[in-house]
């Protein structure tokens, strides 16, 4: 049987996690914007969750860029 939704290939799978980082990105200016001039716990809170979800963009974002054979040398000192 053939499967009616193809897997998507590895450069839409790239493009989507660029487009996720990007919206992780925006989301912690958006906050920064708002952020008052004495942030309290919550915000310190929101901030913490907003930077790990980043992260958490920026980590599939590099995964998905070798996955379409966009590997980079690795710039640490070994």
């Amino acid at each position: 049987m053939t499967d009616l939704y193809p897997a998507a290939d590895q450069r839409e799978l790239l493009r989507q996690a660029a487009t996720a980082h990007t919206a992780a990105a925006a989301d912690v200016e958006a906050f920064l914007r708002r952020l008052p001039e004495v942030p309290d716990p919550a915000d310190v809170t929101e901030y913490a969750d907003l930077l790990s979800r980043e992260e958490r963009a920026r980590t599939d974002l590099r995964a998905a860029a070798d996955a379409a054979g966009l590997r980079l040398p690795s710039t640490e000192s070994e």
